[in-house]
């Protein structure tokens, strides 16, 4: 990329304003802007589950000036679960940097009985049981999530997909439906405040807010214990020297206390890697969440 002076970078979101996954790159794109003399920008362009605005992403020219969020669902689950993928997570893009990572959290509403993940456990065995889960909708995280629960436990959980994690989460509280899996910072609040109850953490170690909640690993059901992450990805053919330039800035922006405090009150967790070991990352959840999609026979069609 030859150095000139005004360009813009855009970065896409592939989500609606306001989310986890829209404010990180707002952060890190004018400390981008800094580092990289260039302007730096977020635009949003949703629809699909994130498929839109990754499929432009694919489509654009390999110059640098058009970056895109990649997440779990938008670079690992949404091409597990869908019969013919619109694009293909590591062919068609370059892996720059991930940007961050959050926790995930399962919890039932408080009427469940049943006080911790072992007594869960026990009762979604049972054949008299009808419990059920929901999310945001077929094919997203949270259902991911439940299927890879109930296929790591043996136990016996009904799907119900919503429209979106808001309903999934409300209905949740209001007893409409018995568990949820979802982001820590969504759930957070309601746990505190007694409304839902945690079972299990998606972290390597117990958070601090939650002490008393242990992490899947810490029961014995590792596969579960991967958090969501973000991260920043452009159009396959980007040169090496245009992609470790756009790295190097991601880099310094993780760098920042002030940016790295902001990050922290969404209730994420910078975590920058270099493109190889971003590539490596989005390769192995791929394949985690093709052999869940696989063995709970999700195959949707576009």
């Amino acid at each position: 990329m030859v150095k000139a002076q005004n360009r813009v970078i855009r970065i896409i979101v592939p989500f609606a304003p306001g989310g986890t996954g829209d404010l990180i790159p707002r952060l890190i794109a004018q400390a981008m802007s800094e580092v990289l003399g260039d302007t730096v920008i977020v635009e949003n362009k949703a629809g699909a589950g994130g498929v839109v605005g990754s499929l432009y992403v694919s489509r654009a020219a390999s110059d640098g000036l058009t970056l895109g969020v990649a997440t779990v669902s938008t670079h690992a689950i949404q091409p597990a679960v869908m019969a013919k993928p619109s694009y293909s997570p590591l062919g068609d893009f370059s892996s720059i940097s991930n940007l961050a990572k959050v926790p995930n959290i399962i919890s039932i509403n408080p009427k469940v009985p049943a006080s911790n993940i072992e007594a869960f456990v026990k009762l979604a065995k049972q054949a008299d049981q009808d419990l059920t889960y929901g999310s945001p909708g077929i094919g997203s995280l949270g259902h991911m999530m439940g299927e890879l629960f109930v296929q790591s436990t043996g136990t016996r959980l009904r799907h119900v997909p919503y429209r979106g994690a808001g309903p999934a989460l409300q209905d949740t509280i209001a007893g409409h439906v018995n568990v949820l899996c979802d982001n820590l910072p969504a759930s957070l609040p309601h746990v505190q405040g007694g409304r839902l109850r945690a079972l299990a953490i998606a972290w390597p170690n117990r958070i601090d807010q939650l002490p008393e909640i242990p992490t899947f690993s810490e029961i014995g059901i590792s596969a579960l214990n991967d958090p969501a992450w973000f991260g920043l990805v452009g159009p396959a053919g980007m040169s090496p020297d245009v992609v470790q330039r756009l790295q190097t800035s991601v880099s310094a922006a993780m760098k920042r206390p002030d940016i790295v405090a902001k990050i922290r009150e969404l209730g994420a967790v910078p975590s920058s890697n270099t493109p190889s070991q971003f590539s490596t990352q989005i390769e192995s959840e791929l394949n985690k969440w093709r052999g869940v999609a696989k063995a709970a026979n999700i195959s949707l069609e576009a």
